[in-house]
């Protein structure tokens, strides 16, 4: 689509007509096309060319140069507002195609690959499922009850923690292990999309043992949180232990040097 219509042209000519006045075009502009931000843009450049040629002996002339300069600069490149396109007509009988509007995303069920078993290794296949939780959290933070987003990305980063230590060092503790992946891959996805699942018309319905599907959510996130936080303080309490073993060995093989040699630990 191009600029050259008789209107456009008309617009440029008045322009180099008038360039004495290029201090105003962009206040112009913007009083045209109803832009807040270009009006007061402009109003800056108008009131520092008035300023600037009121005072005495030219002293201000730079000053005025300038806003008009940057008035036409400012205002070429904002030529959409005041140098639209020409649209172009459509012939009697031609269709015009207008794209449909993309439709909502669907919810995105989380399944977990197989039933939560201690499997040495599989730490480091846990995180997807916690970006999964995650993502429906930030999709859907404007469905859940207030602070439950906070405490659904509070443990995650909670597990992730303890997720990143297993892979480091695996504790080969099998019930901690199943504990940590029931948490990851059942529990707290399974807890999120059963809340995604309800309708938002009846978050607010009282089922049959007197509570909303909103304080269920709010309830079932507390317990999951505190057993996130019984596994990280587990975890890492386990990391400072082992820390402090091996202080103990390193201290009890190296700490009593041979004077006036090496001492290797041998005997």
């Amino acid at each position: 689509m191009s600029r050259f219509t008789r209107g456009n042209i008309l617009k440029v000519v008045l322009a180099f007509v008038f360039w004495l006045f290029a201090a105003f075009y962009l206040l112009i502009i913007g009083m045209g096309a109803k832009n807040k931000k270009v009006m007061l843009e402009g109003g800056l450049y108008a009131v520092l060319f008035i300023v600037a040629f009121s005072l005495p002996n030219g002293s201000g002339a730079m000053i005025g140069l300038g806003s008009m300069v940057l008035s036409a600069v400012r205002s070429y490149m904002l030529r959409d507002l005041w140098l639209p396109k020409r649209v172009r007509k459509l012939r009697s009988g031609e269709a015009v195609q207008i794209p449909a509007p993309a439709p909502a995303p669907p919810i995105q069920f989380y399944q977990p690959s197989q039933a939560a078993t201690p499997v040495a290794g599989a730490s480091d296949e846990l995180s997807p499922a916690l970006t999964w939780v995650s993502a429906q959290a930030k999709q859907n933070k404007h469905r859940l009850p207030a602070d439950t987003y906070v405490t659904i990305l509070e443990t995650c980063q909670m597990l992730d923690s303890v997720i990143d230590a297993e892979t480091r060092q695996p504790s080969g503790d099998a019930r901690f292990e199943y504990e940590l992946e029931a948490m990851v891959r059942e529990y707290l996805p399974n807890v999120l999309q059963g809340f995604l699942a309800v309708p938002p018309s009846m978050v607010d319905n009282r089922q049959p043992n007197g509570r909303t599907p909103n304080e269920e959510l709010v309830e079932q996130l507390s317990l999951l949180m505190g057993q996130a936080e019984t596994l990280h303080s587990t975890r890492h309490n386990q990391t400072s232990a082992d820390l402090t073993s091996t202080g103990n060995f390193l201290r009890e093989r190296f700490g009593h040097h041979q004077p006036g040699g090496f001492d290797f630990g041998i005997k």
